[in-house]
């Protein structure tokens, strides 16, 4: 897969720090936080670039890699009114060691990017994942998610392990959300979800995934209230 991306650098005291956004606006993209527990609503084109994304994020341990989508419209069938936080998303490897309470400086420094294109392979499906499960649930596994929450991003910190072993979640999305067909009433949309049984989360919360493909014009913070 061919992914446009916008490669920006700025400094913050001594240190100067690469971040990584999408080229191109990941428009049907929304991230709320429940607090319990967080949700995502995704396009098929936000799956595909967001998986491809956290792919980008296991091979490049120097950088942050943002996805700012806190604006977005969400979908045309909810979240409920009232009970909701947008939050942009950042990926990072462990070993970078940046504080999130800097976030918010770095952002405000950050120029308009140079423009590059980076080739990556297409997701698999999981087999791998498979295969590990019982490796994860061992009280020595360090191939696991953390996050942080600053100034209104999430922040999903992890090794290239996890990164990559998880990146299936959005492949899956993609491929098959847009074919899906409801069987059942409790089960209307295509989804997936970073469990806190699955042996990759760590002290971070659940992540539940939901394809849509109906989508509001507007953002939730100014959407009509419904009656």
């Amino acid at each position: 897969m061919k992914l446009p991306i916008a490669i920006h650098q700025a400094r913050l005291g001594s240190t100067e720090f690469k971040v990584i956004r999408p080229a191109q606006p990941l428009a049907h993209a929304v991230l709320i936080d429940r607090d319990r527990h967080l949700d995502a609503y995704l396009g098929q084109d936000a799956a595909q670039r967001i998986g491809a994304l956290w792919q980008l994020a296991a091979s490049s341990p120097r950088s942050l890699i943002h996805l700012p989508i806190r604006g977005n419209a969400g979908p045309s069938h909810g979240p409920p009114e009232g009970d909701r936080r947008q939050l942009d998303l950042v990926l990072l490897h462990h070993s970078l060691q940046f504080a999130p309470s800097r976030w918010k400086e770095l952002r405000g420094r950050l120029g308009p990017g140079r423009p590059q294109t980076v080739t990556l392979p297409d997701p698999g499906r999981g087999d791998e994942a498979v295969e590990d499960y019982e490796a994860r649930h061992y009280r020595e596994n360090r191939d696991l998610f953390h996050q942080h929450l600053h100034a209104e991003t999430l922040f999903m910190t992890g090794s290239a392990k996890v990164f990559l072993d998880t990146a299936r979640h959005f492949s899956d999305i993609a491929r098959n959300g847009p074919g899906h067909i409801a069987t059942h009433s409790n089960y209307p949309h295509f989804c997936t979800t970073f469990h806190s049984n699955d042996g990759t989360l760590g002290t971070a919360r659940e992540l539940h995934i939901e394809y849509c493909d109906q989508w509001d014009p507007a953002p939730l913070g100014v959407r009509p209230r419904r009656r």
